[in-house]
């Protein structure tokens, strides 16, 4: 190991012959970190012993697994909201569709990913102002059993 280190990291509670041998192999020792429940497990006689040998054992959050997304959260949902579609949000942030996908779900971001052969709001449109279907379906040049679906669809 590195007798050089000032600072090391430990799993198991403090032992007497535990903190002789961090002694021995790290000479210039001055911080211990352990997780909180190592350090409730280590006698307090251990703790003041090495306080006043001048080595502070402090309690350190260590676990969990990081971020794979270092922050594309928030780069992902505004070009969402920006109006880009998943596969030119991956492209420009160069991270997978797949992740873009997760990241969208995640915020509960509201995209449309269908790819539509017609126009829905044209349809609807046509609709409105007053033209059968069969009249959509010419103009728009669509089958008409496709524009009976989108009327039809909720």
């Amino acid at each position: 190991m590195d007798g050089n280190k000032k600072t090391i990291h430990i799993t198991k509670a403090l032992t007497s012959s535990m903190i002789m041998e961090l002694i021995d192999e790290y000479p210039n020792l001055k911080v211990i970190t352990c997780a909180p429940s190592v350090y409730e497990r280590t006698s307090d006689t251990y703790i003041d012993a090495l306080n006043e040998l001048g080595i502070e054992v402090r309690k350190k959050y260590n676990w969990g697994a990081k971020s794979q997304t270092q922050g594309a959260e928030w780069k992902v949902l505004k070009l969402s909201n920006k109006g880009l579609k998943p596969k030119q949000i991956a492209d420009k942030l160069d991270i997978s569709l797949n992740r873009v996908y997760y990241l969208l779900r995640k915020s509960k971001a509201s995209f449309d990913n269908t790819k539509r052969k017609h126009n829905h709001a044209s349809v609807r449109r046509l609709k409105e102002e007053g033209l059968s279907a069969k009249e959509i379906s010419q103009k728009l040049d669509i089958p008409l059993r496709s524009v009976y679906y989108i009327l039809n669809k909720k």
